[in-house]
């Protein structure tokens, strides 16, 4: 079956509701679904400083403080690049503040592994959050997406539409699984260079294939549909029968 070049219109004849087809890595419906769900420059705010920590800690014969400064310093440098760049700073400031969590706590037990224990937290919360969501039925990808998407929380009365947004859900919950197993196990055995390592590369990699993998279910998926003008707080949700 050979995948339609452009989307059917629907029995009214209007067709300005039903996400177009996206060159592939793009949009769909104008939103940047990799941005929506994290974003890579948030990662690389984040991951960055940690890879320099990680470099200037090994190299540095294993000087914690020298360490953190350098890592504070990646990450004030990239907020000013950002500043300079007039983009959005959101992100960047986030991963400043993680960065600077981090020394702080790793400053202070003086364990080099303990500038990680926020990532970890962190990932544990991400999975939880999937897990939940999926249990209750209200998938989490679902709940970012839909309202980006203009189909607010419809989908969640459409079963197929339904099922592709708990599947990108689960594809998020193992990202954060593999995440929290495999940097769990290294900073339980302390090891610090390959901590920093496996943070970098399951950061931007990871996330940009779980990424890929999430736009081709959404672009497989029925099309969207649109939000009602009308109060649909009392109407009953497919998605939940049965």
């Amino acid at each position: 079956m050979t995948e339609p070049t452009a989307p059917a219109p629907d029995a009214d004849g209007a067709d300005d509701n039903v996400a177009p087809i996206a060159p592939a890595g793009s949009t769909i419906a104008g939103v940047d679904i990799a941005a929506a769900i994290g974003g890579r420059r948030g990662l690389l705010d984040r991951g960055l400083p940690s890879l320099v920590f990680v470099g200037v800690y090994t190299l540095g014969g294993q000087e914690l403080q020298p360490a953190l400064i350098a890592a504070l310093v990646v990450a004030a440098l990239l907020t000013m690049w950002r500043l300079i760049r007039r983009q959005p700073l959101t992100q960047a400031l986030a991963g400043f503040a993680g960065v600077a969590i981090a020394s702080f706590i790793a400053s202070r037990t003086g364990e080099a592994r303990n500038y990680f224990v926020t990532g970890l937290l962190t990932n544990g919360a991400y999975l939880l959050a999937c897990l939940v969501s999926i249990a209750f039925r209200w998938p989490l990808v679902g709940v970012v997406l839909g309202p980006l998407l203009g189909e607010g929380m419809t989908w969640r009365k459409h079963p197929e539409r339904f099922a592709v947004y708990r599947r990108m859900t689960w594809v998020f919950a193992g990202l954060f699984a593999i995440r929290l197993v495999v940097q769990g196990y290294l900073y339980w055995q302390d090891d610090v260079l390959w901590l920093g390592i496996a943070r970098f590369a399951m950061g931007l990699p990871l996330y940009l294939s779980a990424a890929a993998l999430a736009y081709w279910m959404i672009r497989k998926a029925p099309p969207a549909h649109p939000v009602p003008r009308e109060d649909v707080g009392g109407e009953s949700n497919g998605a939940d029968e049965g």
